[in-house]
């Protein structure tokens, strides 16, 4: 890969709309605006549509057994989720395809037939300039109270993908933490990383260039911003977390990372904006020779790794 090889990208922060319909619509104004601006590769973050569910942990009682209004969320939640292979699925393959570029979303996934009908997922899927979808990664654990809502993820999405420009691949929030889950990355040959998040705070920061710095590779860092007032009416805000509606419950955080762990794009906090970066592709070649852990590093002489291919239940 010669250094005169180069890639514009856009990370996509801002709040989501409160239906899927209206997701849909916005999603499609953001991304066509970074194609307007030259961008190749567009990221949105963790299950920007609908929505981060960020009630799980400034709302009050979302882990109360049999609780009327936890549940009428929870079904709100469902019923704005995507069905991949239904027509939600199908806008989003439509959108990358009017952009003409490779687009990844964060989605909460519905499974809408078959095996675990009506489970839900949270999932990162990558889109071809083509509309063919290239990559669907389910999130392997749901962190903490995620749990009350989400089902466990598998392996088939833990994979980097070719799109034009350059080889994608991507990790959804807390799986930066899973060793396993970076090498398996790691080991699929990225040259740009997708770091999903609903924010990034500073931990997932330290996270997000441990990535790029161990894997050699660049890191798009997407995430959301929402307001206090976009929370469910249903439920009681925390007073200790939520002290007026139009405090940011999640204050984004988005920004571009180098191979080397240093910003090519700062983070952005407390406002919508789309983080548009050239990047040296180049780059990727020139860190790796001093450390790249998928290849000369990897020591297979002394070390045994594999993905296991476990089963996913269709949609």
């Amino acid at each position: 890969m010669g250094s005169s090889q180069s890639i514009r990208v856009a990370v996509v922060q801002a709040e989501s709309p409160p239906t899927l319909e209206l997701d849909l619509v916005k999603a499609e104004q953001l991304a066509m605006d970074a194609a307007a601006k030259g961008a190749e590769l567009i990221a949105f973050p963790e299950t920007w549509l609908p929505g981060y569910p960020a009630w799980l942990d400034v709302c009050r009682d979302v882990a109360l057994w049999d609780s009327e209004p936890v549940k009428r969320v929870f079904e709100r939640h469902a019923a704005g989720s995507v069905d991949v292979s239904g027509e939600s699925g199908k806008r989003l393959a439509a959108i990358a395809a009017a952009a003409q570029a490779t687009v990844a979303f964060g989605v909460v996934e519905r499974v809408s037939s078959g095996p675990g009908r009506g489970t839900l997922y949270n999932s990162l899927l990558t889109y071809g300039p083509d509309g063919a979808l290239l990559n669907h990664h389910r999130k392997l654990v749901p962190t903490y109270t995620e749990r009350l809502l989400w089902g466990v993820g598998d392996a088939v999405g833990l994979r980097s993908v070719d799109a034009p420009g350059a080889r994608i691949g991507g990790l959804i929030c807390w799986e930066h933490w899973m060793p396993l889950a970076r090498q398996a990355l790691h080991q699929s040959g990225e040259d740009i990383h997708i770091a999903a998040w609903p924010a990034a705070l500073e931990t997932h920061h330290l996270a997000s260039r441990h990535y790029a710095f161990e894997g050699r590779c660049f890191v798009l860092v997407a995430a959301s911003v929402m307001r206090a007032s976009a929370l469910p009416a249903e439920l009681e805000p925390h007073p200790d977390r939520v002290k007026a509606p139009d405090q940011w419950v999640l204050r984004g955080g988005s920004a571009v990372i180098a191979p080397d762990g240093t910003y090519i794009a700062l983070p952005v906090y407390e406002r919508e904006e789309t983080i548009v970066a050239d990047l040296d592709l180049g780059a990727v070649r020139r860190e790796s020779m001093t450390l790249d852990v998928g290849g000369h590093y990897s020591r297979p002489d002394c070390f045994d790794f594999a993905v296991k291919p476990t089963p996913r239940r269709e949609r």
